[in-house]
């Protein structure tokens, strides 16, 4: 037995982490001719694609949240954000050019990693599309049901909400009474109570959000063309009603709403993080359209960098002009964009920003739909995943299968659960999946494959900037951040491993960078990708990593019960490096 094990250990490791080449990656997308992707968008498509993604229920929705957590300098934190965002997109591209298949990450952990991180990672990338667009489905309801109203037109409260939501209320009116309540926890209270029942059980669901994910999921299933179609208009739109809101809103500015700009301090701007990450969350997602670009290896790098910088300009214009409308203790809403112009007694514009978001928020679904059925593809593919998954519309020409299952994976959570519940939940999976896209290029300079890339991340030698910005770091924290000290000081071993873990473990990756930085003469950028996202990484809270463990232990039974002796690799040992 002793015998075996020895024998068998390193030979199951081998297979965990058996890399592929790019060579063979793009050999095996090419023969997959049963029914080849159309090829069909460029730059200025992917750009319209990858702002569609980003500029969803984040800007129409969230924002307001994370406003009313942080205050004015909330839009600073976007500023991190996008500036994290950019170190990582700088790595996507060069991964985009290099290895130009629809599995985005997944793809690029297969080549750097090897076979289990990028099951790691594809698994994660489903939980990150799929929550993302649970979160712009309700989202999208809410609006739509309040465009509905301000024609006069009124559903039934049970059909517009999650179940949770109106038996809070519920609870809420009878605990504290009606005078408690707002006017909308009003309304969930009176769809509990009226709502018809099954036995004791309330028939209460989100009605909207699960028609508008089917109808989408419609339109992603009968081809590229026309949903490259409906998004660029739909952009279009979207665009203009965010200038419009800028334009218009900076009229109604009142500089002294900026002040305090930090009212709850840094802390209060972090804890905005989960949803002002959510917000740029989408740039990755074009480049599961890999191979339904004309020239992926050109395009798709400038597309991810442009259209990255457009939505950051955009968010944070949008944020100053908010939190300067009106104060930023009003903004914990549903739609604030519409509630500041109804706030300064500007009802049609408020009128016409929903009616237009309503159409406009329908392009991220659009976008996250796209992505799912691609990643789960090209794991099917690999033999990771049922072959099913892989087939293609002879006549539409998308991945069919695959398309119709995320329908179903989003809609149906969408009518039962509350936003809240899936904002937070897709930070965690993202971020490790940008962490290793980071690292990947790392990766990719050491091997040498960085020389068959048509675009590299700009290198600037951090053989000794990654040292000099941890001292710089350690000395900021030592001279200026007292109260980080005197809070850590009061910390037992016990309170470091149950709240301040996740920190540890940054700062010490940041030591070992510096060592291997030094050694091998890391390029500073995409070390700087790493640090910033797994800085963010480690100021989510416990309920995010708590459910992407729970979603990686499911992700691993189906690997170990089915990738892990069905993969390709099994087969073909010489694609295996």
């Amino acid at each position: 037995m002793t015998n075996q094990a020895a024998i068998g250990y390193p030979y199951m490791a081998n297979r965990l982490f058996r890399k592929k080449t790019v060579a063979h990656i793009l050999s095996s997308a090419q023969s997959a001719k049963s029914g080849e992707l159309e090829k069909v968008l460029g730059v200025r498509d992917l750009v319209s694609l990858g702002i569609a993604a980003i500029v969803g229920a984040g800007i129409f929705s969230t924002i307001g949240l994370a406003s009313f957590n942080g205050g004015p300098a909330v839009s600073l934190l976007f500023v991190f954000v996008a500036v994290a965002c950019v170190f990582t997109a700088l790595s996507y591209a060069q991964f985009a050019s290099t290895v130009p298949v629809s599995g985005s990450a997944y793809t690029y952990a297969y080549v750097a990693f090897g076979e289990l991180f990028a099951w790691i990672i594809g698994w994660a990338l489903i939980l990150e599309y799929a929550v993302s667009n649970m979160v712009v489905a309700i989202s999208w309801s809410q609006y739509f049901v309040s465009m509905l109203e301000g024609f006069g037109i009124h559903l039934p409260g049970w059909l517009t909400m999650a179940p949770a939501y109106a038996s809070e209320a519920y609870v809420k009116l009878q605990e504290q009474g009606i005078e408690s309540l707002t006017k909308v926890e009003q309304t969930a209270a009176l769809a509990y109570e009226h709502a018809p029942r099954i036995g004791d059980i309330p028939l209460i669901f989100d009605l909207p959000a699960g028609l508008i994910t089917f109808l989408v999921t419609w339109l992603v299933y009968i081809g590229i063309k026309e949903s490259r179609t409906a998004s660029n208009i739909m952009v279009a739109i979207k665009i203009g009603v965010i200038l419009f809101v800028i334009f218009g809103g900076v009229f109604f500015v009142k500089p002294e709403n900026w002040t305090p700009f930090a009212p709850n301090g840094v802390e209060g701007v972090l804890s905005g993080v989960a949803a002002v990450f959510f917000a740029f969350i989408g740039f990755d997602s074009i480049s599961t359209t890999a191979e339904e670009c004309r020239n992926p290896q050109r395009d798709l790098p400038r597309a991810m960098i442009l259209c990255l910088l457009i939505c950051a300009v955009l968010y944070i214009l949008i944020t100053l002009v908010l939190t300067g409308m009106v104060n930023y203790t009003e903004l914990n809403v549903k739609d604030p964009l519409a509630f500041v112009f109804e706030y300064v007694g500007v009802d049609y514009m408020a009128g016409i920003v929903s009616v237009t978001s309503v159409v406009a928020i329908t392009s991220a679904l659009l976008v996250f739909q796209l992505a799912q059925p691609r990643i789960w593809m090209t794991m099917s593919r690999d033999g990771l995943l049922w072959k099913r998954f892989a087939k293609i519309h002879p006549t539409y020409k998308t991945p069919s299968f695959a398309t119709i299952i995320t329908g179903f994976m989003v809609a149906i959570p969408a009518l039962f659960f509350k936003m809240d519940f899936f904002v937070d939940l897709t930070s965690v999976g993202t971020f490790f999946a940008f962490i290793l896209v980071c690292a990947g290029v790392l990766y990719m300079d050491y091997s040498g494959i960085s020389n068959q890339s048509r675009f590299r991340v700009p290198y600037i030698n951090g053989r000794y900037l990654i040292t000099l910005g941890l001292l710089i770091a350690i000395f900021g924290i030592y001279y200026y951040g007292t109260d980080i000290i005197e809070e850590w000081r009061q910390l037992t071993w016990l309170d470091i491993l149950e709240h301040k873990l996740l920190i540890v473990i940054f700062w010490l990756v940041w030591g070992i960078l510096c060592v291997m930085g030094y050694i091998y003469r890391f390029s500073l950028l995409p070390v700087a990708g790493i640090l910033v996202n797994l800085y963010l990484m480690s100021q989510l809270g416990a309920s995010n990593w708590f459910i992407f463990l729970v979603w990686l232990g499911i992700g691993l039974l189906v690997y170990f019960g089915y990738g892990y002796k069905h993969s390709k690799l099994n087969k073909d040992e010489s694609a295996a490096k």
